[in-house]
């Protein structure tokens, strides 16, 4: 698991880069309970993302699910590689993160991992 990281009930990991910026994907336990991702639509650099409010949506062979962003700031890069394949957050969610967004100002609560793993824990 990577370090510092920070977790919404949402089911978004957030990995701050450094004060003011951070990296947000998607959890393990939001990509297993999805299934098999086959697309994913992602904001274009320089957008603004709010705290709380839906900047992605993925689909699924199941259903189509926004991902809310756990920041407000600027999108400062895009994960474009996830365009093409959106099966990478299936194999390694942790890894294929969505966005950077820098001039982060606000945020929604976060969870450490214990939380976390508590919370899932009582939603399954």
């Amino acid at each position: 698991m990577m370090q510092d990281l920070k977790f919404t009930k949402t089911n978004e990991w957030v990995q701050y880069l450094d004060e003011t910026t951070v990296r947000i994907g998607l959890t393990d336990y939001a990509q297993k309970e999805l299934g098999d991702l086959v697309f994913v639509n992602l904001p274009e650099e320089g957008d603004e993302v709010v705290a709380g409010e839906a900047f992605a949506d993925v689909e699924s062979v199941k259903a189509v699910s926004d991902v809310y962003s756990p920041v407000t700031g600027t999108v400062r890069s895009v994960n474009e590689e996830l365009l093409d394949h959106p099966e990478l957050i299936n194999s390694d969610p942790m890894e294929a993160w969505f966005i950077e967004v820098e001039e982060v100002r606000e945020t929604t609560e976060f969870l450490t991992e214990d939380e976390y793993d508590q919370f899932i824990s009582k939603e399954g």
